[in-house]
């Protein structure tokens, strides 16, 4: 049994953040704009150099994002027994409380892999052999996040183990209490309204709101309130050496995570806009829905910056010029057959013509012929996933009078 040494909070390495498919370029400019420069980006992550502190900082504040990843190994591994020695070779204990919790989550792509349970329970069963051998007892394993995490991505021969700092992903921001029908998830809704690139000062209008995310987000990043703000508990907080000497209040902030944790929390709501915010409006045709989503909006403390109302999206009030109206129909996935939503896209087109001058209409969709019967012509189309859908954020630009009418006669459409 060997004596183990604590984790250091103070080391740098490349810390990958992990996204949902089309997301990584809003969490690329996030990370530009907290001060961090972008060392790699792929479909799904973005990596940057920072320590254990800044994994703290990012899981505070980015929206977008899905895991926090800190590095341990990079090996190649063709089968099972390889995964397994890789695994086993890192010390754990310098991470892991031997009578603590932790859970391992793994994504896979390894075709000697026949059981997809396999991969986690072997790596649980290295650590475990690891921490029994070096400090004489082992820390308990389950799938839930309540202890440190494990992530562990393996394509082909490519093995790379990392500690999750996150835990439960962020995503899963605390505030969303109910659902509602095919809710959309909270990094999308961000990423969404960030790709339409509202100001945070002029109206947001969301009609057919659904269970409210797209307006809460707004609002939230109007307020400048950090996502993570709602969070009671991260996966970086049971690693070794987070809470040493915070229970005491002894010694300075920057020689303990716990502490630094709370002291960017503390910054992070003093630094929460005061001022108003600008209109922010939600409709639903569905007075369910519009329950929903103000249960949703007070877990989230945005209540007071959202107009909710129960009406069909064509009466949705439109405050003064210029805006951003957002919405995201159905489109025969999962809540309703295409055919029979062909009408509705129609009132779409003559809803942003008549009633949306002067602002910028974003529609949401994974189902381009249905948005062609909108009967516009897009300036953008952007690519987005929601779950398995590959869908299209289709951006026009409502010009008003004789500047529409020039913008439409003269300019190619570029759509993408």
């Amino acid at each position: 049994m060997v004596s183990p040494r604590m984790a250091s909070w103070s080391e740098t390495a490349t810390i990958v953040i992990a996204c949902a498919r089309g997301l990584p370029p809003y969490a690329a400019q996030e990370l530009t704009d907290l001060g961090y420069v972008v060392a790699d980006i792929t479909d799904t992550m973005v990596s940057v150099r920072g320590t254990l502190v800044d994994a703290m900082r990012l899981n505070l504040w980015l929206r977008t994002a899905h895991r926090v990843l800190w590095p341990l190994a990079t090996a190649r591994a063709r089968q099972l027994d390889d995964l397994y020695a890789v695994v086993r070779k890192i010390p754990w204990e310098t991470w892991l409380d031997p009578a603590g919790y932790f859970t391992v989550n793994t994504a896979v792509w390894n075709d000697t892999v026949r059981d997809t349970r396999m991969p986690s329970l072997r790596t649980k069963d290295a650590i475990a052999d690891r921490m029994r051998e070096a400090c004489g007892q082992r820390p308990d394993a389950g799938p839930e996040f309540h202890g440190a995490s494990v992530f562990v991505y393996w394509r082909d021969q490519d093995l790379r183990v990392y500690l999750d700092t996150t835990g439960e992903p962020l995503s899963k921001r605390g505030y969303r209490k109910l659902p509602g029908k095919a809710p959309m998830q909270e990094t999308l809704a961000a990423a969404c309204v960030l790709a339409t690139r509202w100001d945070g000062h002029t109206p947001f209008v969301s009609p057919m709101c659904g269970s409210g995310t797209p307006a809460i987000e707004a609002a939230l990043i109007a307020c400048r309130r950090a996502p993570g703000i709602f969070r009671e508990r991260f996966s970086f907080m049971s690693l070794k050496g987070y809470s040493d000497g915070a229970a005491s209040r002894h010694g300075s902030a920057a020689s303990h995570p716990a502490l630094l944790w709370a002291s960017m929390r503390d910054e992070a709501t003093r630094g929460e806009c005061s001022t108003t915010t600008p209109p922010i409006i939600a409709t639903d045709l569905d007075a369910q829905a519009v329950a929903i989503a103000r249960q949703n909006a007070a877990a989230a403390g945005v209540t007071s910056n959202i107009t909710f109302d129960v009406c069909d999206f064509t009466a949705t009030r439109i405050p003064p010029t210029p805006g951003v109206v957002f919405l995201n129909p159905e489109y025969g996935e999962r809540l309703g057959d295409a055919a029979q939503l062909l009408p509705l896209y129609g009132r779409i087109g003559d809803f942003f013509k008549k009633q949306c001058a002067g602002y910028r209409g974003y529609v949401l969709t994974g189902n381009m012929e249905l948005s062609r019967k909108i009967g516009l012509r897009s300036s953008r189309r952007l690519i987005f996933f929601n779950g398995p859908i590959e869908c299209r954020l289709v951006c026009f630009d409502l010009y008003d009078g004789t500047q529409r009418q020039s913008k439409l006669a003269g300019s190619p459409s570029q759509d993408m």
